[in-house]
C-alpha cells in the first residue's frame, strides 16, 4: 500500500462518514445509493434514497414495479435518465442474474446508467473488491495532488493512471469511502489544504487552472393549466426522450399563440387566461423559463382524448412522477399546502 492511500485511510478513520444510511454490504443497496449520488449531494440523496428503498426494498420489486411508480418516487432527485437507467438495469439483473449479482467492475459496467467509476465503487462495497474511482470528488483530489489540468481525454488517462496507482489491493471498500470523503469534505472547490492529510506531497499551489464557463442558454415555454372543479389539473406524460422523459407535466408550446391548439388536440376547448408570473429553473446546461397560462371556460362536454398519456391530478400524496418545478406550480394552482 502506497503513502498516499496509508495517510489517506488514517484520515478516514478519525474524521470520515462512518453513518450513512447506505454503508452496508448489499449490492443492490450500494448500487441504488451510488446511482442516485452521481450529480448529486449525499445531504440531497438521503431522504430520497429511504423513500426508495422503503418502495422498492430489492431488485425484483424494482424489475418488476412500472416506470411511473419508479418515476413518482424519484421525483424531485432530478436527472431523471437515472431512474428509467436503474429501472432497465434491474430488469437486465433479474433476467441475467435471478437473485444474484454481478461480481466485477466490468459485468456491472455494462448496465445501463451504470460507467466505470460506479462500477468500481459498487464492486469495492459490496465485495471487497479492488478498482480505481473517478468520481467528481476523487478527480478534484488527484489532479490537484499531482497537478494534472485540463479536461481532455489526455488527462483523463492520466488521472486513471494515478487513481489505479493508488488503489490498495486491500481495505478496497474504506480506502474507495475515504477518497471519496476527502474529495467531499476537505478537498472541495476551495480546499482545507489545513486538514489535508496528504497535504505535505500535494502539488495543488492555492489555485485551480480557470475553467472557461459558457453561459447556459434561455429556454422559454408556455404551460396551459386546465382545471376540472372536480378533477383537478390535466396533466399530459412527456416523451421518453430528454430530461423530464417519461414524468407528468403540463400541456406546453414554444410560442404563447401555438397553446390552443395544443389544448384542442385533447380533446378540449377554452378561453386563453392572462399569463401568470413565469416560473424559472436551472439545468445543468440551459436555463428554462415557464409561463403557465389559465384555460378558462372549459368545456366539459367535449372531454379529453382518452390515452394513457393523459390524465387528471387533484393534488395531495405521492402523485405521479412529475419534475418538481411543475409539482410545485400545481400546488400554488390547486392550493396545496
Amino acid at each position: 500500500m502506497d503513502e498516499f492511500a496509508l495517510k489517506v485511510l488514517a484520515w478516514y478513520r478519525r474524521h470520515g462518514r462512518h453513518d450513512l444510511p447506505w454503508q452496508v454490504r448489499d449490492p443492490y443497496v450500494r448500487w441504488l445509493a451510488e446511482v442516485m449520488l452521481q450529480q448529486t449531494t449525499v445531504t440531497a440523496v438521503i431522504p430520497y434514497f429511504q423513500r426508495f428503498l422503503t418502495a422498492f426494498p430489492s431488485v425484483r420489486a424494482l424489475a418488476e414495479a412500472s416506470q411511473d411508480a419508479v418515476l413518482a418516487h424519484w421525483a424531485g432527485l432530478g436527472y431523471y435518465a437515472r431512474a428509467r437507467n436503474l429501472h432497465a438495469a434491474a430488469r437486465v439483473l433479474t433476467e441475467h442474474y435471478g437473485n444474484g449479482f454481478p461480481r466485477t467492475a466490468e459485468a456491472w459496467a455494462a448496465l445501463p446508467g451504470v460507467g466505470p467509476s460506479t462500477a468500481a465503487a459498487i464492486v469495492a462495497f459490496a465485495f471487497g473488491v479492488p478498482a480505481p474511482i473517478l468520481d467528481a470528488n476523487v478527480r478534484r483530489v488527484l489532479s490537484r495532488y499531482h497537478a494534472v489540468g485540463g479536461r481532455d481525454a489526455r488527462a483523463l488517462r492520466t488521472l486513471w493512471a494515478h487513481a489505479r496507482d493508488h488503489t490498495p489491493a486491500h481495505e478496497a471498500a474504506a480506502y474507495t469511502q475515504a477518497i471519496m470523503d476527502l474529495g467531499a469534505l476537505v478537498c472541495r472547490k476551495t480546499p482545507d489544504c489545513a486538514a489535508c492529510p496528504v497535504a505535505a506531497g500535494c502539488a495543488f499551489e492555492g489555485e485551480d487552472a480557470p475553467v472557461t464557463r459558457r453561459p447556459r442558454p434561455e429556454r422559454a415555454v408556455f404551460m396551459a393549466v386546465i382545471r376540472d372543479p372536480d378533477r383537478g389539473v390535466l396533466l399530459v406524460r412527456r416523451p421518453s426522450h430528454g430530461v423530464w422523459g417519461g414524468l407528468w407535466s403540463l400541456p406546453e408550446s414554444v410560442e404563447q399563440h401555438d397553446l390552443p391548439a395544443v389544448v384542442a388536440a385533447l380533446g378540449l376547448e377554452g378561453r386563453m387566461g392572462a399569463p401568470c408570473a413565469p416560473i424559472h429553473h436551472a439545468f445543468t446546461h440551459f436555463r428554462l423559463s415557464i409561463t403557465p397560462i389559465p384555460v378558462e371556460g372549459v368545456s366539459r362536454g367535449l372531454g379529453v382524448a382518452e390515452c394513457h398519456d393523459v390524465m387528471w391530478y387533484k393534488g395531495g400524496g405521492l402523485g405521479p412522477g412529475m419534475p418538481a418545478p411543475i409539482r410545485r406550480l400545481l400546488n400554488q394552482f390547486l392550493e396545496v399546502p
